[in-house]
């Protein structure tokens, strides 16, 4: 536990330190949404043992409720926040309240399939501006003080609400609650048998996930100014997947790991090698099952406990 409480301390100095040395703003508000998305999949993935294909659809839509409300609305950028975080949680719901009812790779084809229905409804909806999507997201001031135009400040935002989101997930999954969502991971019939209603517990956390999503994909708008398709899509869910695979699944700073290495590799790479970035992305998957299962923070943590 002190071991995750000084690495947690050094996340939150580098990411102080960051801009101030030199690193470009928008890259790292980028890559610390998208590591909250990351951590908030695998809270559903590493900890409950749930595979979802269809987080996208939380993140995406989430970013559409921002960017519409700030938008065409008028409301101030914590009103699109929370707006959006409520929206992520109640379609969170309601596609968890269908899908955890079966298990396995039939849980990960109907949320695929439920958040290709959202994509879809994104693509024909008026005001998620079909195939242009929104542009021209203002940021506003939050809290009618901070200015948010300037990207230094909007950093510092966008990491105050990463390690807020963090802190909450590290939280959960050292809470009572997080012990039996990792008791159903394990064994599920044996935590039906003690009395925990399985099903709840999964909705629960299924619902947690989705909100957190939100939130990454709302501050991911409020960042850029901008939402397309792209975000509601089936490829987004993929990428999550790499991310927290590459990362490590079920360790806590997995996700960040694998986002920030698969957002810096997508920013290096795009203009030198094209679409050809997709199959290096594919490469390091397959080099990343076969080579070490446990990812890059997993197998650290393994040889430092052979160490001692």
């Amino acid at each position: 536990m002190n071991r995750n409480w000084i690495a947690f301390a050094v996340l939150a100095a580098a990411g102080i330190v960051a801009p101030l040395a030199g690193v470009y703003p928008i890259f790292l508000m980028k890559a610390l949404c998208f590591a909250l998305f990351a951590c908030a999949f695998n809270l559903l993935l590493g900890f409950t043992g749930l595979l979802s294909f269809g987080h996208a659809a939380f993140f995406g839509t989430a970013g559409y409720a921002m960017g519409h409300s700030v938008k065409v609305w008028g409301w101030s950028p914590e009103a699109g926040i929370v707006f959006a975080v409520v929206w992520a949680s109640v379609l969170g719901w309601g596609i968890g309240v269908l899908a955890i009812r079966r298990q396995g790779i039939y849980f990960a084809m109907i949320t695929l399939a439920l958040a290709q229905m959202v994509y879809f409804l994104c693509l024909q909806a008026k005001f998620t501006g079909a195939e242009d999507g929104l542009q021209g997201v203002p940021r506003g001031v939050l809290f009618g003080v901070i200015n948010l135009e300037d990207d230094l400040t909007m950093y510092y935002v966008v990491l105050a609400i990463f390690l807020l989101g963090f802190m909450l997930i590290f939280r959960t999954i050292n809470s009572p609650f997080g012990q039996v969502l990792k008791a159903i991971r394990e064994n599920e019939p044996r935590a039906l048998s003690l009395g925990y209603e399985v099903d709840r517990y999964k909705l629960l956390a299924f619902v947690l996930s989705a909100a957190l999503s939100g939130l990454a994909g709302a501050t991911k708008v409020l960042v850029l100014g901008f939402e397309t398709l792209t975000d509601v899509n089936w490829p987004l869910s993929g990428e999550v997947v790499l991310m927290t695979l590459i990362g490590g699944i079920g360790t806590v700073f997995g996700p960040v790991v694998g986002a920030f290495l698969i957002i810096t590799l997508q920013n290096e790479l795009a203009d030198k090698v094209g679409s050809w970035v997709q199959v290096i992305l594919g490469v390091i998957f397959v080099v990343c099952v076969l080579a070490f299962r446990r990812g890059i923070v997993g197998e650290i943590g393994r040889l430092f406990k052979r160490s001692f």
